[in-house]
């Protein structure tokens, strides 16, 4: 799916909420609601008058990562964006060029054998690509250190152009997301969760709102060609499980935050829609052909014309929801990416039309 659109570059958002001025919180962001052909605007601390008691928030709990390190290969400098821990050890990681304004653009990845030197004496040598059809991201392995270690004393969060400077980490992180015991994470922001403050949440369930916490870490995604989600890491427990179960077999609704969130939850669904506890890898992409069998909701940020997360959106809540919703973001001047607004989508019912407009 590609949205006959152009976002202008003055609507990337380049700083996060509570920069922007005093008195602006995290849940100060805009929130644009969508259900079929109705389009309704808020601000994101309305969201527990937007809900129904009974309806269930599904939430990914990954942290991000300082997973930008500086390297040399001979007297080149490189930035080298750790996105992915394999099984074996390994790491998937992407090189990339310092632009000269604190970001960085895209290089060749590879060959084989090449040879990073990383801060704190750590070597990072490249084995193959991680995947046949890009040489973008390359499995490597690193010696002389931990990478968690390496991260923790000598990373940075992964920052794209359109920001106007680099942040510390804690600016990258969701009111949910919790370390893991093995140094894995997100290598970028499950950035939907980013406008929940802890106040917020506490509203929530105050109103009879439950969370389902579960875990997917989200690689390095490409800043110029935007390319299907590699396998990634998941885990859903089995209390999220039964939670997610229960709420369907009820009147209330499964809202995803966050495309992780629908990728998590779709990939422990069977084919009867009943969730299931299971971790691992996951390869599946969200499409309108596959369709949902779990979710009835999202809530997620604004993605490019482009993106392969569209499809998801798609599937959700249909075509017209999706290019209604994001023609009236821009005609409402949306702020795109990590530290912008956000989209609640919600599919078409038959009683819609005769639907409060604060109750959607």
């Amino acid at each position: 799916m590609t949205l006959a659109l152009r976002v202008p570059e003055e609507l990337s958002a380049r700083v996060p909420a509570e920069q922007r001025g005093p008195g602006r919180e995290r849940d100060s962001v805009r929130l644009l609601v969508s259900r079929g052909t109705q389009v309704a605007h808020h601000v994101f601390r309305e969201l527990p008058g937007l809900v129904r008691a009974g309806d269930l928030l599904v939430v990914n709990t990954s942290s991000t990562l300082a997973a930008a390190v500086d390297g040399w290969i001979g007297h080149a400098r490189v930035v080298a964006h750790f996105s992915t821990r394999g099984d074996d050890g390994r790491w998937a990681v992407e090189l990339r060029d310092p632009d000269g304004r604190g970001t960085t653009r895209a290089r060749a990845g590879g060959p084989a054998g090449t040879e990073v030197r990383l801060a704190g004496g750590v070597r990072l040598v490249c084995e193959e690509p991680l995947s046949g059809g890009s040489g973008r991201l390359w499995w490597a392995r690193v010696s002389g250190g931990t990478v968690p270690g390496l991260l923790r004393e000598h990373g940075r969060p992964i920052r794209y152009s359109y920001t106007e400077r680099e942040q510390p980490l804690s600016v990258y992180q969701t009111v949910f997301a919790l370390p893991s015991d093995d140094g894995s994470g997100s290598a970028e922001m499950p950035s939907a969760a980013r406008p929940f403050t802890a106040r917020l949440v506490a509203e929530l369930v105050s109103r009879g709102v439950c969370f389902a916490p579960v875990t997917l870490h989200t690689g390095v995604a490409s800043a110029e060609v935007h390319e299907p989600p590699y396998p990634e890491r998941f885990a859903v427990p089995e209390a999220s499980a039964r939670l997610i179960n229960a709420v369907r077999a009820g009147d209330g609704r499964v809202i995803a935050v966050g495309t992780t969130a629908v990728r998590a939850v779709e990939s422990a669904a069977g084919p009867d829609g009943v969730v299931r506890a299971c971790e691992g890898w996951t390869d599946l992409v969200v499409t309108p052909g596959r369709g949902v069998r779990v979710v009835d909701g999202l809530l997620t940020g604004l993605h490019e014309p482009e993106a392969s997360h569209l499809l998801m959106l798609e599937a959700v809540a249909g075509r017209a929801a999706i290019d209604r919703g994001y023609a009236e973001a821009l005609r409402g001047r949306y702020l795109w990416h990590e530290f912008g607004d956000v989209h609640l989508v919600l599919p078409e019912e038959p009683h819609t039309e005769h639907c409060d407009s604060n109750m959607l």
